[in-house]
């Protein structure tokens, strides 16, 4: 028979044990629902060059590019959702959307020259990140008391101007990480870095030229970039 000592002590373990769990559960909801954030920070965008064609009336001709990585400031606005899982964990999508046109950056191509006894020619060219968006799901874990941490797996896109003389619209995929603290209410602050790979697209282009010639270009070029951010939100 148990006797009044030991239902009391097992009473006392009960509660404790569905405190501590009501105040994990709490804890967890404290992230849970809808968000909108915007955030600040410094981007790189790296271009690459996997090919360059040029042909003058179908014949070939070589050409080499290079280019400089554009730095600069960035800004970003955040809407999304987390879902609690159970105590501690959640899983969030959203969509981040940088509207501001970034640093640009240069490129230079070199061709030999199109007419007899001309030098070779180099042409260079401004680009620059117009905006981009990513597309993402986000599992998270809650941190002590008021801490979130979070990793980001998305579809992301961009535009570039400028590009070789072209314009790309770039697709690829997204990976981030981050942590965010509430400090009163539904506001919070947060941290993350971002990266971006957006694979490769091949654009072209056919303009005349002297003496009744004509210019055939095409590029194949890649695009990542990554950036580190910090701003403030509102949990709904």
């Amino acid at each position: 028979m148990k006797t009044k000592k030991t239902l009391f002590t097992q009473s006392l373990v009960l509660a404790a044990s569905l405190a501590a769990s009501g105040g994990a559960l709490a804890q967890a909801a404290k992230f849970q629902g809808g968000f909108a954030q915007i955030g600040l920070g410094y981007e790189s965008v790296d271009p690459t060059h996997d090919s360059s064609t040029l042909s003058v009336n179908g014949r070939s001709l070589p050409v080499s590019t290079s280019s400089s990585n554009a730095n600069g400031a960035t800004g970003v606005i955040g809407l999304g959702w987390y879902q609690g899982i159970n105590d501690r964990f959640l899983l969030g999508l959203g969509i981040d959307y940088a509207p501001i046109a970034g640093a640009s950056g240069t490129m230079s191509v070199s061709t030999p020259g199109l007419l007899p006894n001309q030098n070779n020619l180099t042409n260079d060219y401004s680009y620059q990140k117009k905006y981009s968006y990513n597309l993402y799901i986000s599992p998270a874990v809650t941190v002590g008391a008021n801490g979130m941490a979070y990793a980001k797996i998305g579809y992301t896109g961009a535009k570039v101007t400028n590009y070789n003389s072209l314009d790309y619209n770039f697709t690829g995929y997204s990976l981030g990480l981050g942590y965010r603290h509430i400090f009163k209410g539904g506001w919070y602050g947060f941290a993350e870095a971002n990266f971006a790979d957006y694979g490769n697209e091949t654009e072209s282009a056919t303009n005349p030229i002297a003496r009744g010639r004509t210019l055939t270009s095409s590029g194949t070029n890649g695009l990542q970039t990554y950036n580190f951010l910090v701003g403030v939100g509102y949990k709904f």
